[in-house]
């Protein structure tokens, strides 16, 4: 049990290391030796008090605005979105330049429905190529986002590196400006929509590239969830500003024309000391005395998160789950807190009623250090009528998920000794465009085995799944329902996942952005 409670905890120190399959195991005890990057995670668990970031709390909460359609002719509604640069507060009084969807960050939401078919046009007005993937999304392979599926600079000349991968790509290279099709005949879900381009995902991302999109269906139109401003989508990442209010990142090339991060993030990937909800660095949001939605997305492109409410409300477990990554769950779960890794999200309900009226409440990262350990602060300042509750049942439960299964698949994540400077690999293999390292077939349930040297975020395109197993024993309470990312620690998971809806080329992937960039990337051919 001590073993367990430790992997429970979610240790993410580099010198761990894990036992995996094959040649990766003596690779790992490398690693046990070798010291922590600047920066690196530590693990999860109790820290001592740390002081307030000076101005934290002080710049309201801002809530992106929601895109709407240039057209809904046909059934079909179409949005316009330009890929470009702006400038923007995400410290106090200062201004940061950023590149984002429609110059913002984060971009607009789009609001779907299920059923009701979308199309996005972006135009890339940046310096750069760029890709966009629809983070959960059930989609053809054309319009997923493969990593070499460019989008062009508009009026840039074309650099023969942008392109030297393109022969193996899906939708090809296009000038300028590409439409993406999302058929949405999936549940409701918070999904979200990021830059995907090979090798630079993570500092294009990290400028801004990034936007929530809800797609929402009768099941979930019936319950009685808190909606209109009590329904609030949170993208936290964590982000680093030089002196004069720019973003830092380690880029080896900062025109990214050549790949890669410097060595003192080449393992830890880019951890940032400033946390920013929404765009801006540690905001308050004024709340009313009722039920609200907490749609918690981890934007961040390395750091893992612990959240919890400071103080918890009497009694306790004041984060309600009602849903996990690809949609609600049959039943909410509570929670004292959420570990959370990038490219997850989970849907809770926060009943602040349970708090009395002036109170300040933290959303605190336990899993942080000094000033990463605030994330934003909500005050109770009014009463409000409230229609919401939390309900005793919410999505169909699908049933029980396979039991006693054998692997069909076994995926090991490797990161290499820290300050070696070797390539992150999938089962002892760097990214090959051209590989194809499974052939699902469409409509079937694949038993995949993952594990990890030493944590990784695992994200599967095209694939849904539910975790059957974590170290051996039962998941988590936080791991229930379907989910497109798995947070994947010592000791590894079993999942069970599904490829619906299409068949071609997509991939699977650590959602730790410098991992996937330096090539924990695999091919899945959906056949």
């Amino acid at each position: 049990m001590p073993q367990r409670r430790t992997v429970v905890r979610w240790g993410l120190t580099a010198a761990l290391g894990v036992a995996v399959p094959g040649a990766t195991g003596v690779l790992a005890s490398a690693r046990a030796a070798s010291r922590a990057a600047p920066g690196s995670p530590v693990i999860f668990g109790p820290r001592a008090a740390a002081a307030t970031p000076a101005n934290a709390f002080t710049v309201p909460l801002p809530v992106p605005a929601v895109l709407r359609p240039a057209s809904t002719a046909g059934g079909v509604d179409r949005y316009e979105i330009r890929q470009k640069p702006g400038r923007q507060a995400l410290l106090p009084g200062r201004e940061t330049e950023i590149w984002g969807y429609n110059g913002t960050f984060p971009g607009p939401t789009i609001v779907a429905r299920r059923g009701r078919p979308v199309e996005v046009t972006h135009r890339n007005e940046l310096a750069v190529p760029t890709v966009v993937h629809l983070h959960g999304g059930v989609v053809a392979a054309d319009s997923d986002g493969f990593p070499t599926d460019l989008v062009l600079p508009s009026g840039v000349p074309v650099d023969p590196r942008w392109t030297e991968h393109a022969r193996h790509g899906v939708a090809g290279v296009a000038a300028d400006r590409r439409t993406y099709r999302y058929p949405n005949a999936q549940p409701a879900a918070t999904l979200w929509y990021h830059d995907h381009r090979m090798g630079f995902s993570g500092p294009q991302q990290y400028r801004g590239l990034a936007g929530f999109y809800l797609l929402g269906d009768d099941i979930e139109e019936t319950l009685p969830l808190p909606r209109d401003g009590r329904d609030l989508p949170l993208m936290i990442a964590d982000r680093t500003f030089g002196p004069d209010g720019s973003l830092f990142y380690p880029s080896r090339d900062p025109t990214l024309r050549e790949p890669g991060v410097t060595m003192a993030y080449h393992h830890s990937g880019m951890l940032g000391d400033t946390i920013t909800v929404n765009g801006v660095a540690w905001p308050a949001a004024e709340v009313d005395a009722v039920l609200y939605r907490l749609r918690l997305l981890n934007a961040s492109n390395a750091r893992a998160y612990e959240l919890r409410l400071d103080p918890p409300p009497p009694g306790g477990s004041g984060l309600v789950q009602i849903g996990s990554d690809a949609g609600l769950l049959p039943r909410p779960v509570r929670h004292d807190s959420l570990v959370i890794s990038p490219g997850e999200r989970y849907d809770v309900l926060v009943d602040f009623s349970a708090y009395p009226l002036g109170s300040q409440v933290v959303l605190a990262n336990t899993a942080g250090e000094g000033a990463t350990r605030y994330v934003m602060r909500f005050d109770v300042v009014r009463r409000g009528r409230d229609e919401a509750r939390i309900p005793p049942a919410l999505a169909p439960d699908p049933g029980p998920p396979p039991a006693g299964a054998t692997a069909d698949r076994q995926f090991s994540l490797f990161s290499g000794p820290d300050g070696t400077g070797l390539p992150a690999l999938i089962n002892l293999k760097s990214y090959d465009t051209a590989r194809i390292d499974a052939r699902p077939v469409l409509g079937s349930t694949e038993i995949w085995d993952i594990t990890a040297d030493p944590t990784h975020p695992a994200h599967v395109h095209l694939g849904h799944f539910r975790v059957l197993r974590r170290d051996g024993g039962p998941p988590l309470p936080q791991d229930g329902g379907v989910k497109d990312t798995v947070f994947v620690p010592q000791g590894g998971v079993r999942i069970a996942v599904t490829f619906g809806g299409f068949r071609g080329k997509y991939v699977f992937h650590c959602h730790n952005l410098e991992h996937g960039d330096a090539g924990m990337m695999a091919n899945l051919e959906v056949v």
